[in-house]
């Protein structure tokens, strides 16, 4: 009497190696070994003669080492997945070496099923202030994949999280599935968190994959802790100007501006906020001045018309810094970017004579030249002849006879030391 040992369920990981027993008890010699798949038809997988054939009828397939009846797959694919049957044709020897030996044949039945671990993991998230909403999604899983929570202490102590609100769902995708969990997490006021994990574990293929959600709050460079007026607490502050813009670190907040922080007169200005990697997303603050903050990731300036800061706060559960912005214009003329003024709706044409402002203001800095050249030519010629220049009318000059004005004590020094020399000269020639 011959026995086969075999499992009426076997189990295999896809693209690994599927183990489909049938052993005999006790052994005897084998005359032919026949390996089918049952589908519509049998299939053959395997055939094995000891006198002259050992044949793999299908190329994944071979016999186990062992025992030499058993079938091996590798690697398994989902399509293998199915009813297979094993026969095995043994010679019945009595032990009556006078009797020839009748071949005994035997068969059995057995199912083989393909697991298949998660193809891939997805995390998606919403938040809202401390209130965050987390779903994650197991894609391609045979059978369903389980999803549970875990949170990770800044220490790195990891902990389920208990008494969740969630909601789950299964749907089918062909031969596989799709396992999605929803849960409703509240941060408690200074809870700190280095991260939440979505734990995907397929225990058919003993797989286990961790999503990771990291929790960072928003960073500045050169920070310094300052109090501002609007916020009860201190804050870290700086300034753009102080943010070198080459470090990749997460969680750093960066603005850009278009056109750019350098404008020139009278140009609108929108300033944009973003801090890549922080979690949960932060809310954004924008004002300037005394004026009430303005919500949101932009700030839109219309007509810019003179140097101003502005500020930003970036602020979520873990954290808040404030940016400072300036702004600055490059020019105070304005004129040049007004081509035409409007009258109604007539434009009237500044330009003059289709010359352009270089132009004429080259004109009028020589003629003030010439006139200058001119008006010096005339001072100079007038000193050299002693002339008055625009002299109504000239007059007779007069000449004194200082001999027959008599000296008096009251007269200036020079007047009688020149009038004493010119007496002493007519004297003299007077005199016999």
């Amino acid at each position: 009497t011959v026995d086969l040992k075999y499992d009426d369920v076997s189990y295999a990981t896809v693209h690994q190696n599927a183990f489909l027993r049938c052993g005999m008890m006790p052994v005897q010699p084998i005359k032919e070994l026949w390996w089918f798949k049952i589908g519509a038809s049998e299939e053959r997988v395997y055939y094995y003669d000891p006198t002259s054939v050992d044949a793999a009828l299908m190329k994944r397939a071979r016999r186990s080492n062992r025992d030499n009846t058993s079938l091996e797959i590798y690697p398994t694919q989902l399509s293998d997945e199915g009813e297979y049957k094993c026969r095995i044709v043994v010679w019945d020897n009595t032990g009556n070496s006078t009797e020839l030996s009748v071949p005994i044949s035997k068969e059995a039945r057995m199912m083989l099923k393909v697991n298949v671990p998660p193809e891939k993991v997805e995390i998606t998230h919403l938040t809202s202030g401390r209130n965050l909403s987390l779903r994650c999604k197991s894609e391609g899983a045979k059978p369903p994949a389980d999803i549970l929570w875990t949170k990770t202490s800044p220490d790195g102590v990891e902990t389920e999280i208990p008494d969740l609100a969630k909601t789950r769902e299964i749907e089918p995708a062909g031969e596989l599935y799709d396992t999605a969990e929803q849960i409703f997490y509240q941060l408690e006021e200074n809870e700190m968190i280095a991260k939440i994990s979505c734990v995907v574990r397929h225990h058919n293929t003993n797989t286990t994959i961790y999503k990771n959600i990291t929790f960072v709050s928003p960073a500045i460079q050169n920070a310094l802790k300052v109090t501002i007026q609007r916020f009860a607490e201190p804050v870290l502050y700086s300034s753009i100007e102080n943010q070198d813009g080459r470090d990749n670190k997460a969680g750093l907040v960066k603005i850009s501006a278009d056109p750019g922080f350098k404008v020139p007169y009278n140009t609108s200005v929108t300033l944009k906020a973003a801090a890549p990697g922080v979690f949960p997303e932060p809310r954004y603050l924008w004002w300037v001045g005394d004026q009430t903050g303005i919500a949101g990731r932009e700030l839109h300036i219309d007509n810019l018309e003179e140097d101003k800061s502005y500020y930003v706060l970036a602020e979520n559960p873990l954290g808040r810094v404030v940016l400072e912005v300036p702004v600055h214009i490059t020019t105070s003329d304005y004129s040049q970017w007004n081509d035409s003024s409007r009258d109604g709706d007539v434009i009237v044409d500044d330009t003059t004579g289709g010359l352009d402002t270089g132009a004429i203001i080259g004109i009028v800095i020589g003629a003030l030249i010439a006139v200058f050249f001119i008006g010096f030519a005339v001072w100079y010629w007038t000193i050299r002849d002693g002339t008055h220049v625009f002299s109504p009318k000239k007059e007779k000059s007069h000449t004194i006879d200082e001999e027959t004005i008599p000296f008096r004590s009251t007269d200036k020094p020079l007047l009688r030391t020149i009038s004493t020399q010119t007496l002493e000269g007519r004297r003299s020639r007077r005199e016999p």
